[in-house]
């Protein structure tokens, strides 16, 4: 990855929401469970509204800072890969999400760590607690509803 500007690097991270959300849209409609469904409808939104932040960012806006950092019980970690196949179970659904959410954490952490400038460290630091949220959500439903019930 390169970028020659700070809008490059915008532009890609505005481009990553966009099918981050694309991927919950897409989720939502390959499982069965109505609650399942609005569970990932309601990420996909989410995405979207990460994706909002970053065009305010563009635009000349800012972005409140990282205040606190996100516990990994680092679940998804350690499941193996599912396929992205309709009509997906629960199990499944949500191993792919946790996959998704570690690998933005992990790309918005490594553009952080790249960034020359104070205010774009920050703004991608934030944005990596905000995956690692999503993260530990998913897991948290995968520990109560597919670990505890084994």
């Amino acid at each position: 990855m390169s970028w020659n500007n700070l809008e490059d690097i915008l532009n890609f991270a505005i481009n990553n929401e966009i099918e981050a959300a694309d991927f919950y849209s897409d989720l939502a409609n390959k499982v069965k469970n109505p609650n399942t469904q609005i569970l990932f409808r309601d990420f996909a939104k989410e995405e979207m509204r990460h994706k909002k932040i970053l065009e305010n960012i563009k635009a000349g806006g800012n972005l409140r800072s990282a205040t606190e950092t996100v516990v990994d019980l680092k679940i998804g970690d350690y499941l193996v890969e599912v396929d992205q196949k309709d009509n997906l179970g629960y199990q499944d659904a949500l191993i792919l999400a946790m996959k998704r959410e570690k690998a933005a954490f992990m790309l918005y952490t490594d553009l952080a760590n790249a960034s020359g400038s104070a205010e774009l460290k920050e703004v991608f630091a934030s944005l990596a607690q905000e995956e690692a949220r999503h993260k530990l959500s998913f897991e948290t439903e995968y520990d109560q509803h597919i670990l505890g019930e084994n």
